[in-house]
């Protein structure tokens, strides 16, 4: 088992011990959605409240295993495995931090859900980018096009370009902390596709 595999596999362990503890204390209902201005706008039961995002990561965890192993250009993938790795666990413990906001929230803290992701996404997003740059040809991470796909060439210049811009589209998204009415915009905006 790789460590990036064994953090993940701790990390759903927390979650499954946080949602027993918690279990109890929780309402029958949980704020589970938040809208644009950071507002809850949706609930779910307390089970899919405190067990969904466990169950999820299982299931993520298997993807993120398999991946590796199905891809047809899985020799490529070994060549930035690291920063795969890195990404895994990286996707994993923002999820993980996602849910210890929404059991705060649960347990009677109120708080901009927006203002406190806006950190956590632009770490994600900058990560993004030192993944992008370092990704080789293969058929699920990247930008995969007709292009991309039949040159390394056409790869290697693509991705040096979309890394850099998720790198921007992180630092960017740090703003959001300061504007709140516009935090939003200020996460999405950035890293939204964009019609030529």
């Amino acid at each position: 088992m790789r460590k990036s595999e064994i953090i993940i596999f701790g990390i759903i362990l927390l979650y499954f011990a946080i949602g027993i503890y918690y279990y109890p204390q929780m309402p029958e209902k949980l704020a589970s959605h938040w809208n644009a201005q950071g507002q809850v706008d949706g609930y779910t039961s307390k089970f899919w409240g405190l067990f969904l995002m466990p169950i999820i990561s299982v299931g993520m965890l298997l993807l993120f295993i398999l991946i590796p192993r199905i891809d047809p250009l899985k020799s490529n993938i070994q060549q930035f495995r690291k920063y795969f790795d890195g990404f895994v666990v990286l996707i994993m413990v923002f999820l993980f931090y996602l849910y210890l906001l929404t059991i705060f929230w649960n347990s009677g803290y109120t708080f901009n859900m927006i203002t406190f992701l806006s950190p956590a996404f632009a770490i994600l997003f900058y990560y993004s980018g030192i993944l992008i740059e370092n990704a080789k040809r293969n058929w699920f991470i990247g930008i995969r096009t007709p292009w991309t796909m039949s040159s390394d060439k056409v790869w290697d210049k693509t991705h040096k370009i979309g890394g850099k811009l998720f790198k921007i589209a992180g630092v960017v998204t740090l703003l959001a902390i300061f504007f709140e009415t516009y935090a939003i915009y200020i996460i999405v905006v950035p890293v939204s596709p964009k019609e030529c």
